[in-house]
This record gives structure tokens, sequence and C-alpha cells, in this order.
């Protein structure tokens, strides 16, 4: 959860696409990122995989006006809400889009080529049919922003007990790296949604931020078994809630739409 997921930026910027927010090419270029190339493949009506602007704007035609996120993992299909077929590419991905206004759903597959620190990446979104039906698990901004504040009070006590906060130059400098993501504030989501979906982001990166730390740092000081166990207990419940936030606060701008 250190950077954004692609979903993420195809969510948020699809949206204000959708909108009338923002230009086709500035919103392609916001959701490529630093990738070389994205595509999608399945578009109603395309009998070959197509760019972004014209994938986009083929959906808004079949009704689409709105874009959710999922983001799940293995027993939690956060965000999802079928097929079978759909949901399971989904899991593999560990992210997808869901259309609103439309039975389609977008999944990316990465293709990455050539040597360390000049890595070519290739995006392929399959445009599939899902189900259309209320997404599973997905809280209020409200009700995550206030589950973060929780679960973050109590893994960091269980964690601090433990003895497994961050240390050491890899962890410094991922924190340095979320300060400066921080600082640039809004350019975390597109133009049109709430402030309060910006904060709600904001805090659920800095949980999955600290969730990173804790297990990339090994055991930390977690020596026996019993301890070891409530370090993973502790880092599981607040992982899957910075998931849940992450949702709520890319889903919010379909969540203002419906109210």
């Amino acid at each position: 959860m250190l950077s954004e997921p692609r979903s993420g930026r195809l969510a948020a910027w699809g949206n204000a696409l959708l909108a009338g927010l923002v230009s086709p090419d500035d919103a392609v270029l916001a959701i490529v990122g630093s990738d070389a190339v994205h595509r999608v493949e399945g578009v109603p009506g395309e009998s070959a995989p197509v760019g972004l602007t014209l994938a986009l704007g083929r959906l808004r035609t079949l009704g689409v006006s709105g874009l959710r996120v999922a983001l799940p993992a293995p027993g939690h299909p956060l965000g999802l809400s079928g097929p079978p077929e759909f949901n399971a590419r989904a899991l593999e991905a560990e992210e997808a889009v869901v259309c609103h206004g439309a039975a389609l759903g977008l999944v990316p597959e990465v293709y990455e080529a050539g040597p360390a620190g000049d890595v070519h990446v290739e995006v392929v979104w399959h445009c599939l049919p899902v189900r259309e039906a209320p997404p599973a698990d997905v809280p209020s901004l409200g009700e995550a922003e206030r589950e973060l504040a929780e679960a973050l009070r109590d893994a960091t006590t269980v964690l601090s007990r433990l003895d497994v906060a961050g240390s050491g130059p890899m962890a410094e400098a991922a924190v340095e790296a979320y300060r400066a993501r921080a600082e640039r504030g809004r350019e975390m989501l597109a133009p049109g949604y709430p402030p309060r979906a910006v904060r709600v982001l904001e805090l659920a990166q800095r949980v999955g931020l600290l969730v990173s730390l804790a297990y990339e740092n090994g055991h930390g000081g977690a020596v026996s078994a019993s301890e070891m166990g409530a370090r993973v207990a502790a880092l599981r419940p607040v992982e899957r809630t910075g998931r849940r936030a992450q949702v709520a606060a890319y889903n919010a701008y379909v969540e203002e739409r419906e109210r």
C-alpha cells in the first residue's frame, strides 16, 4: 500500500473525465503514470484492444456514469459483487474497477520487461461482465475514518509492546517517501472528490505504510511463537481496515452522485 493501486488511478481520473472535469489527455496521463502504456481488451463493440481514451468514451456511451474500486484479498472480496469468474481474476490481480451504470468491470494484467532500473511496464485492462449488486464490505467515508483511527491506535499499542516499530535505513527511506507523497496533498485524488475522501485516503495509505514496514522488518522484537502470533493478529485487521478505507475513498465520487 505504499503506492496507489492502478485501479485507484483509473477510477479517480476516469470519474473526473466522465464528469467533464478534466480533458481526456490529462486523464490518460494521470492513469498511466509511470507505466509505458495502458490498453483495454474486451470493450463491447471492439474486436481488438484499444487505448484508454477510446475505451472510456465507449463505456460512457454504454451508460457508465462512474467507476468504483475493488481491492480483494483471500477471504475478503472487498468491493466485488460477482460473478465468480470476475471475482477470481480480480483476486489474482488484487484489484479491479467496477462500472456504475453498466454491468462491466475491468481487471489489470501487468507485463514487465527490461533490466532493473529500466523496466518497461505495459498494462492490459480486461473488460468483463459483472453482476449488478451492492459491492461487498465497502464502508462509508465516515465509517472508514472512524475505523482507521481505532485500528491505528490499537495496532500501535500492540506493535510497540512487541517492539516491531520500523527502524533502519530502508524504513527511514519509506517514511520519507510517504511524507513526500503526503505533501502533494490533493494530487492523490482527481478533481470532483470531496475533501474528506482525500483525508481518508491519506490516512489509509499511512496505515498501509506502517503495516508494510512491520512486515518488512521480519519478526522485529517478537521472538516467541505467542508474540509472533500476537503481532500477526495485530497487523491483519489494520491491514484489512486500510484496504476498506482506500476503497471507500476512491468510491466516494460515485457514492456522492448516488445520494
